[in-house]
């Protein structure tokens, strides 16, 4: 039975092909720490692997396995987890993790879990199904930290004038739906050209990160995989927007010992001991018939890393380019100036 999403359609997994020729060959014990709908999971048995854990934060991904999970056995055993404890799902270390960053198409095509605003739904937007939902963050976050949100989170410019709507719109009825929402934001962007994506998007990606302490968790899960994996193992990363994509290419160059000394002026530093080698020199992007057969592929890029026999060891978030909030949105300060004067 091929897994498919709620709305019966097949599931694609993003950049497969060139995943399994990088890692490869396939074999021993691998995690896939985004299983989702199963697609690498699948894969990676099928190219070899003697098993596979997979572990979900969403427990509906969880149940929807519940279909087809038994044919494998037990080469396929399924977690409810997060990427920062990746490595304490497995009492040896592991020949390979893949990681499939973000919101899953799964999710993405339930109007009920709020993800999107292509049909109307509450507004949620939560992983796990428990904590603070987007409507309490959008309902309850002062203009600043909204504002600091939008921004840092998101790259919209139009961050506090976006943010003063939501206030102004809160205070006459509380916002609680995605296309309430999408409406907000628009009417505070130009009308988009042919071609561009919807002006919410970028306030959506924002608001969705903030709600599920996506770049926490991304950070502390690379970590936990470079814990988590014997010298030789593979670590896979798929990423679907820049964000993302600086954080996991700047957390392969640092534990690669190629950081740029990007101060001229500054001590030079010791060659740092690599934890991982290059398996891909830059990103890899799906090909055009990819894109032709899963649009949703478009922006995806592939990064890989193999490690090493060097200890694992804490690295540092502002190394990474990480985005974080400043002191005044009541979390620690970001090691960024604030917000330029574009920020509006």
């Amino acid at each position: 039975m091929e897994p498919s999403d709620p709305t019966g359609r097949p599931h694609i997994p993003v950049l497969i092909g060139p995943l399994v020729d990088a890692v490869g060959p396939v074999s021993g014990h691998w995690l896939d720490g985004t299983f989702g709908a199963g697609g690498y999971t699948r894969a990676l048995l099928a190219a070899g692997a003697d098993c596979v854990i997979g572990v979900d934060r969403d427990p509906l991904a969880l149940e929807m396995a519940a279909a087809w999970a038994p044919e494998y056995g037990d080469r396929l055993r399924l977690v409810a987890g997060t990427f920062s404890q990746l490595d304490s799902y497995s009492d040896d270390l592991l020949d390979g993790i893949v990681l499939d960053l973000g919101v899953s198409s799964m999710q993405l095509d339930q109007a009920a879990r709020g993800f999107s605003f292509a049909k109307d739904g509450p507004l949620d937007m939560r992983m796990a199904q428990d904590g603070e939902s987007a409507a309490d963050l959008v309902n309850s976050a002062p203009e600043a930290r909204l504002a600091d949100i939008l921004y840092h989170y998101g790259e919209e410019r139009a961050s506090r004038r976006i943010a003063r709507a939501i206030v102004a719109a809160r205070e006459a009825q509380p916002i609680t739906t995605t296309l309430k929402l999408a409406s907000i934001v628009a009417g505070c962007l130009p009308r988009p050209k042919p071609g561009q994506s919807h002006p919410a998007t970028r306030s959506f990606q924002a608001i969705r990160i903030a709600v599920n302490t996506e770049f926490n968790e991304l950070i502390e899960g690379l970590m936990a995989a470079e814990r988590a994996l014997k010298p030789g193992g593979m670590l896979a990363v798929v990423t679907f927007h820049s964000l993302e994509d600086r954080i996991v290419k700047r957390f392969f160059q640092n534990r690669a010992g190629k950081d740029a000394q990007t101060n001229r002026y500054a001590p030079e530093r010791d060659e740092a001991t690599p934890r991982f080698t290059l398996v891909t020199k830059g990103a890899v992007a799906p090909d055009a018939d990819e894109i032709a057969a899963n649009p949703r592929a478009r922006s995806s890029k592939l990064r890989v890393g193999k490690r090493t026999e060097a200890p694992a060891a804490a690295v540092d978030p502002a190394a990474l380019g990480v985005p974080m909030l400043p002191a005044s949105s009541g979390t620690k300060r970001s090691s960024k100036a604030r917000p330029p004067k574009g920020h509006r």
